[in-house]
């Protein structure tokens, strides 16, 4: 019925000085990045964009320099040597402002490689797993490729695009790239004790991937009548909504539904939300907009962080000045959650580095970005208990911070805090 060609032939379409748009996450389609890298000796200077993608990343080889650049709006660990090699370079954008740029023409896109499930029999595709800002780019792009999969889950919300809007149709049948959980720690445990009493019932969760999350959704199993909006979630909500603890029916925007823009998971999560009415997945700029965010009574947003100092400021996308993630939605949710009526904005994370440096520190390494500002920052969180910064000065951050740091390191922070200022 339909006219598919092989991966081959279909990235022919690409040309020298392109720029190519590869959707995100779980969804990211490897057979057409395979395909286009194979071609690397007859391409010079293609630009290939995304978000953080899962698999193999062959375009980000430094020997591929001359044939591929890559521009992150999300750093993720298969191209962050990129931007030391001077292969790569990253975008600093809040993850709800991504599709306006690909809407606002700032970043022109000539090929997009998507990857959706098979057609319906009206003809409809669902982007499955992720769908973060790759609709305002098959509106855009000049030539959209899908890779089409009859493993990729059909799930409900926007990420619904007909057939017609394909140019060129691969079909694979290949797995959904998944994410195993390890187990959490007795740190990661404490941290998600202190959290977890933080939620309050009726609250609605904002949350990532992580054992940090994972150990905070573990102790929410006696709360009641909790929501999900968040950018993204794993298999950890899964038994919650099964027990009817997370069910949406208090929230304020898209209410009896659980909200995101892409999902990583197992086997299990991707068989759970395929053709589930309760899931929806929606462009980053409806999920992350502030504006629906604070609509959420009790609305809980729970991040983390690389360090925190003192003041309050938040460090989350570099080490120094060496990149290592990206802004992400963290902004975007710590607002909304400040916003809300009875919400609440937290940082997460342990109170020392795996070489045992404190995490809370007097002032951000030298270089290094501040993602959440002073201004923004409320919560704080370690293993060691709470720290509300909200209305606080900043003497008395001080003492809030101190008193979750680490006690090898509470009394060097106080010091040189003191001769700093």
């Amino acid at each position: 019925m339909y006219n598919y060609l092989s991966a081959e032939e279909a990235v022919k379409v690409i040309k020298s000085n392109d720029r190519v748009y590869v959707q995100a996450a779980a969804a990211t389609p490897q057979e057409l990045i395979i395909a286009m890298t194979n071609r690397h000796e007859e391409l010079r200077n293609v630009e290939v964009c995304h978000l953080h993608t899962e698999g193999a990343a062959p375009y980000a080889d430094v020997k591929l320099k001359d044939s591929f650049h890559v521009n992150s709006l999300f750093i993720g660990a298969n191209v962050r040597h990129t931007l030391k090699a001077g292969n790569g370079s990253y975008t600093p954008i809040f993850l709800s402002e991504v599709p306006l740029l690909f809407k606002r023409n700032v970043l022109p896109v000539d090929v997009a490689l998507i990857h959706v499930s098979s057609p319906d029999r009206h003809g409809y595709c669902s982007l499955g797993v992720s769908v973060e800002a790759v609709l305002a780019v098959i509106e855009n792009a000049k030539h959209v490729i899908a890779q089409v999969n009859p493993k990729m889950p059909r799930i409900h919300g926007e990420g619904i695009i007909h057939i017609s809007e394909i140019d060129t149709l691969v079909e694979v049948d290949v797995p959904i790239f998944e994410h195993h959980m390890s187990t959490s720690t007795i740190i990661e445990n404490k941290i998600g004790d202190y959290v977890a009493s933080l939620i309050e019932d009726k609250s609605t969760l904002q949350m990532g991937i992580g054992t940090i999350p994972n150990a905070v959704l573990s102790r929410l199993g006696n709360h009641k009548n909790l929501g999900l909006h968040t950018e993204m979630f794993s298999d950890g909500v899964v038994d919650l909504i099964e027990k009817d603890v997370i069910n949406g029916n208090f929230k304020g925007i898209n209410p009896g539904r659980a909200l995101a823009t892409f999902l990583i998971g197992s086997k299990k999560l991707y068989d759970y939300v395929d053709d589930n009415p309760f899931i929806e997945l929606r462009s980053s700029d409806y999920v992350n907009s502030v504006a629906n965010i604070k609509l959420n009574p009790r609305m809980v947003a729970i991040n983390s962080a690389i360090e925190v100092d003192l003041s309050g400021q938040v460090c989350a996308d570099s080490i120094g000045p060496r990149m290592y993630s990206g802004v992400g939605g963290q902004v975007d949710f710590i607002r909304g959650a400040s916003l809300s009526d009875g919400g609440k904005a937290i940082i997460a994370l342990p109170s020392v580095t795996a070489k045992g440096e404190s995490k809370i520190v007097p002032y951000l390494k030298n270089g290094a970005g501040v993602v959440t500002t002073r201004a923004h920052a409320h919560y704080i969180v370690t293993e060691y208990g709470v720290a509300n910064l909200y209305g606080k000065t900043l003497k008395q951050r001080l003492k809030e911070l101190i008193k979750i740091a680490h006690p090898t390191h509470r009394e060097n922070l106080e010091r040189e805090y003191r001769e700093m200022n």
